[in-house]
């Protein structure tokens, strides 16, 4: 008995000794052909690992009432959202999907929910949820099988415009919702193809500007009636010369709409358009960069905006 217990002890110093003077290295996998490539050590991996395994925070929203910020980090294999209640505070996690969740948005009428978009393994079916601060809880406010993307919220604070393909599977649908209510859900306008987006509704929440996207060269402005759905062409589509543009935000009046273009211009430039008269007026045309997105005040007296200088954000 003694004899055997020495062998088997003898036997496990060997095959632990063997072990380790075999480093670790890195198997590459079966859909990889390798031939001439050097074994990499997994203590190398480990030690590059440190540089690529970084992490990031992204500014989701501010809360409306409080000093408070939505942030989306990651903590985990995904980014989630977080709630930041003071300068320097530490995050509190909100949501805890195994798929990734960047976007949110408060409420703007108290901020007691946030809806934020999420799709599953990567497919880009996004789905759009309501997220209650109360009680944590998270409530599916599209059917489960198309895709949707958010929009803007109402000036009043309580509808949100989204894109869905749930009619064809295919074609982006302009629909309305208030997600406190979801048996609100409705078609406002059926479109053809993909392309669309609702950038703003109007101060008194009758019209959404919607942006027609047919290329990076080429793009179109419309005007949807939110009772009817009807929608009127804001640029003309008869032109020689192909314009594109870009962000679009009503004037505190609703007398018209401030954007970005490049018509009669190399760059994209920030112009108001008058919906009466549909001219465009430039805003600082001695800038000579491509302005990339600007907000403007609640009251509607200024307009922040950032300029693209060399691969450089600038603000004015």
């Amino acid at each position: 008995m003694r004899k055997r217990l020495g062998f088997l002890f003898a036997l496990m110093c060997i095959v632990a000794g063997s072990t380790r003077g075999q480093e670790a290295v890195i198997a590459p996998p079966e859909s990889l052909v390798v031939d001439g490539v050097p074994k990499i050590p997994a203590a190398l991996a480990e030690t590059a690992g440190r540089y690529g395994s970084y992490r990031s925070a992204t500014l989701a929203d501010w809360n409306p009432l409080r000093r408070e910020m939505l942030i989306a980090t990651r903590f985990a294999d995904t980014a989630q959202l977080h709630l930041v209640k003071m300068p320097g505070g530490a995050r509190q996690q909100l949501t805890f999907f195994p798929d990734a969740v960047t976007n949110g948005r408060f409420h703007p009428n108290g901020g007691d929910y946030i809806v934020f978009a999420k799709d599953i393994g990567g497919g880009e079916w996004y789905q759009l949820y309501r997220y209650d601060m109360a009680s944590g809880d998270v409530t599916l406010l599209t059917d489960g099988k198309s895709r949707n993307l958010p929009g803007p919220w109402s000036s009043g604070g309580d509808q949100i415009a989204y894109m869905s393909t749930r009619r064809t599977g295919k074609d982006s649908d302009l629909w309305v919702m208030n997600p406190a209510d979801p048996k609100t859900d409705h078609l406002l306008t059926q479109l053809a193809g993909g392309g669309w987006q609702p950038l703003d509704w109007s101060p008194d929440d009758k019209k959404i500007l919607l942006l027609e996207e047919l290329s990076i060269n080429e793009s179109y402005l419309w005007l949807v009636d939110t009772t009817t759905g009807e929608k009127t062409a804001l640029t003309p589509r008869d032109t020689a010369e192909k314009i594109s543009y870009g962000e679009g935000r009503f004037s505190k009046d609703g007398k018209g709409v401030y954007v970005t273009t490049d018509k009669d211009s190399e760059v994209h430039r920030l112009a108001y358009v008058d919906l009466t008269a549909k001219e465009h007026h430039y805003l600082a045309p001695g800038i000579r960069w491509d302005v990339d997105s600007f907000d403007i005040t609640r009251d509607g007296k200024r307009i922040a905006f950032v300029t693209n200088e060399d691969g450089i954000s600038v603000i004015t």
